[in-house]
């Protein structure tokens, strides 16, 4: 038998984290598991560790790339404007019982890049609209839930194509193990220490209560407005059920929840987007009054305008996250092509849905009353990168009063 590049000591702390510290996972308490088949090596040891954790029951439940691909070679055209909505349905239904939600992210996300684009779009649109009863659960949390990585051969061929297979496989998983933090004796304890690092960002963030944020950058003049009543959030959360968790593994940002209706001025990305197989090189928009009103990229610029045309809040912002250059997965110099690892490499804005989470008492709030104080609503978020070594931030307080955050893109406090 052929020896995996992956070390499985190094896999293990990784299964532990995900269940202890992403998850949080409570005694008696089901976990949904959401995985591509190429990750099976994560998935059993995540399943065991959260067995061993209590875990009611594990419910796996697989997709598979060649799978996906007989879908776009072969199906009829209608199969791409439906979704198993039955599925998401009964997901929304388990998260309605209490139980929890992990997803390992492993695909090669360039997966579809060679398919026809309007297909792409379309059956991520229907799959947004199918999915959205359990993900309201998830971006309103609801429940406890987390995100975590498995260095597949086809992900890591992506990140580092001029390499033999299992030379990238094991670079890949190295990334991943560092940026885990399962590289560490006790990485638990280090998560511990890495979360409450986040928690003093947080805390001081929520001590200024600025009315806005000012990016400056060679590619930036832009004014993000917050929302009524926002909060700041990073590192370990409390879910609206009461249990703290890290719902990304890894995580180096703080983020809350723009105003829809008040961004203004211009911001050109800093990194590619891979979004549904298509790589989106160089977005540059304009936004009046909340809303992008002119968008271009060099490369995938028709798939960056059906992403903003997927709904009215799709030119809104839902998010607006703080990331210093030095974050170790910036530092790697690495492009992941995985959004997950990618947004934590830059201070990024999301269009699309807001996190209830980000407001003051969210989880008291009805639909309107966080519409009403500026939250956005869409059936996408989706993160792009803005920030970099030359990015300076601003905090603007009720009074026009400007207090620095980042200075040449590092925090300034």
């Amino acid at each position: 038998m052929t020896k995996s590049p992956i070390d499985p000591q190094l896999l293990d702390r990784l299964a532990e984290v995900a269940v202890r510290t992403g998850l949080n996972l409570q005694p008696g308490q089901d976990l949904v598991l959401t995985a591509p088949v190429d990750a099976l090596p994560l998935v059993r040891r995540v399943a065991a560790a959260a067995y061993r954790a209590g875990a009611g029951l594990v419910t796996p439940i697989l997709s598979d790339a060649e799978v996906m691909l007989a879908r776009y070679q072969n199906a009829t055209d209608d199969s791409f404007d439906r979704a198993p909505g039955w599925l998401y349905e009964g997901m929304a239904a388990a998260y309605d019982s209490g139980a929890a939600r992990m997803a390992i992210s492993a695909d090669d996300p360039m997966m579809l890049a060679d398919e026809d684009p309007e297909k792409v779009s379309r059956a991520g649109k229907a799959n947004s609209i199918a999915y959205k009863p359990a993900l309201s659960k998830i971006s309103n949390f609801d429940i406890n839930w987390s995100i975590a990585s498995y260095p597949s051969a086809g992900w890591a061929r992506r990140v580092f194509p001029d390499l033999p297979e299992d030379e990238a496989v094991a670079k890949l998983a190295d990334a991943i193990f560092a940026a885990s933090r399962v590289t560490n004796d006790d990485p638990v304890a280090a998560w511990a220490d890495h979360n409450a690092t986040l928690r003093a960002r947080t805390e001081w963030l929520n001590s200024q209560r600025f009315d806005a944020l000012h990016f400056n950058s060679p590619g930036a003049d832009l004014t993000v407005g917050l929302a009524d009543g926002h909060e700041w959030h990073g590192g370990a959360s409390e879910s609206n059920n009461g249990i703290i968790c890290n719902p990304n593994i890894p995580t180096e940002e703080v983020f809350t929840t723009p105003h829809a209706a008040r961004t203004e001025g211009h911001v050109r990305a800093t990194k590619p987007l891979a979004h549904q197989g298509s790589l989106i090189e160089d977005i540059e928009v304009r936004f009046e009054g909340g809303r992008i009103v002119e968008a271009k990229a060099s490369r995938g610029e028709a798939v960056l305008h059906k992403l903003l045309d997927s709904d009215e809040g799709a030119r809104r912002l839902g998010e607006v996250a703080l990331v210093p250059h030095s974050s170790p997965i910036s530092q790697s110099g690495l492009l992941f092509y995985n959004t997950l690892f990618d947004e934590n490499a830059a201070c990024h804005i999301a269009l699309g849905q807001c996190y209830s989470k980000c407001f003051l008492n969210g989880a008291e709030l009805s639909e309107e009353q966080i519409t009403a104080q500026g939250g956005n609503s869409s059936m996408i978020h989706v993160d792009w990168m803005i920030g970099g070594a030359e990015t300076d931030i601003d905090g603007i307080l009720p009074d026009g009063t400007t207090v620095p955050v980042f200075r040449q893109g590092e925090w300034a406090q």
